[in-house]
């Protein structure tokens, strides 16, 4: 029953994690087992930080399993792109 228990447990995890974190940022070796699938832009962050929340959310919006930004610039607000990879 303890088996079980702990499986079933470790599914409902890994689940909930995989649905959470649909969007990570990939490195160029892991995004290379992927296939490209389109851009997302974002503008208006105050920093860096901001700026890839705001990517990676809009690459979670659109399904992908991870994103690579591509460039960001800006001086009072950020911009940037990313290429989403499913």
């Amino acid at each position: 029953m303890k088996k079980y228990l702990i499986f079933s447990a470790a599914i409902a995890f890994i689940s909930l994690s995989s649905a959470t974190f649909a969007a990570q940022s990939l490195s160029a070796g892991e995004a290379g087992q992927l296939r490209p699938a389109g851009t997302v832009s974002a503008t208006g962050a105050t920093n860096l930080d901001d700026l890839e929340a705001k990517l990676a959310e809009k690459a979670r919006e659109e399904g992908a399993k991870g994103y690579v930004v591509d460039a960001a610039g800006g001086n009072n607000l950020m911009y940037g792109t990313a290429t989403i990879y499913k």
